[in-house]
């Protein structure tokens, strides 16, 4: 099985497209994003810390949705900024709080891991590696899914580094560069995710401006069956197997994941919002029973 599912799901820009604006009572994103995907990556906890009580609720909104599960993103605090890894005590009290918060969705058997995700700037050299052995021996008992931007680490030393450590490493798609990571390679790990960023080469580079500007694309019918072919093919060398879709501005990683989720369907009709059909009209093909094919070949 293939997983799909969306990077996040509380953005503003996705009230009226994703979610309606008049929300009946006792309404969270959680019980529409269950109806249409297998999981979602919980994004939130990258900006702050995870706490139990909102976990909790995190898996009672989907409980009736025993196929969806959960990715969580790891504080920021372990991979942005610097680390004294000779001082280790605050940090391990952290990672201690952060998987204790985790519980909840352990004990119910729907956290399937939890993503460390570096910035461009982490290349990498001795300090850094000694810096991902630190998060993994803090965190040994969580599968962890590892994301680099900078292709320092796709050489066959960082590799066995990486794989030595217990990591899966994340295969992204974003724009191209010269120092950006391959599209393709051997896993390091069990898991395999496929994070999809966007392809909006103009803004990406530009560091005036915000973050919905730079995560603002829509993948086209031939780029999704492209990235599809790819899933399948990490597929078939892991356990499991994600595609998340990060592309968030204006629902497109949403529309975009009900791409996905149409092709590992057997493009049969998967369920979908009103809302999100009438921003995107195309996926009206995808979601209604006179789904027709031909619309991501080639």
């Amino acid at each position: 099985m293939i997983r799909v599912g969306t990077a996040g799901w509380s953005y503003p820009d996705w009230e009226g497209r994703v979610y309606p604006k008049a929300k009946p009572p006792g309404f969270h994103p959680l019980q529409v994003l269950s109806s249409c995907f297998d999981g979602v990556e919980v994004n939130s906890t990258f900006y702050a810390e995870a706490r139990s009580e909102v976990v909790v609720k995190w898996a009672e909104q989907v409980k009736s949705e025993p196929q969806f599960h959960f990715i969580v993103k790891l504080h920021q605090s372990f991979t942005h900024g610097h680390v004294d890894l000779a001082e280790t005590a605050p940090l391990a009290f952290r990672a201690q709080a952060f998987q204790s918060a985790l519980e909840p969705l352990i004990r119910s058997g729907i956290l399937d891991g939890v993503l460390v995700q570096f910035p461009a700037s982490f290349h990498e050299q001795p300090d850094n590696v000694r810096r991902l052995g630190l998060i993994r021996s803090l965190l040994a008992e969580l599968p962890l899914i590892l994301e680099v931007r900078h292709r320092s680490w796709f050489e066959p030393p960082a590799l066995a580094s990486i794989q030595g450590l217990g990591y899966s490493l994340a295969h992204i798609d974003l724009p191209d560069a010269w120092d950006h990571p391959p599209k393709r390679f051997a896993p390091t790990g069990p898991i395999g995710y496929l994070r999809l960023h966007g392809r909006n080469q103009q803004s990406w580079f530009n560091r005036d401006v915000g973050r919905d500007e730079r995560y603002d694309y829509l993948y086209t019918p031939p780029e999704v069956g492209a990235l599809a072919k790819r899933a399948d093919e990490i597929s078939q060398e892991v356990d499991q197997t994600w595609v998340v879709t990060n592309n968030h501005f204006e629902g497109q990683a949403f529309a975009n994941a009900l791409e996905f989720k149409w092709l590992f369907n057997g493009r049969q009709p998967v369920p979908a919002p009103d809302e999100i059909v009438e921003a995107f009209p195309h996926l009206s093909e995808i979601t209604e029973p006179r789904t027709q094919g031909g619309l991501f070949d080639g």
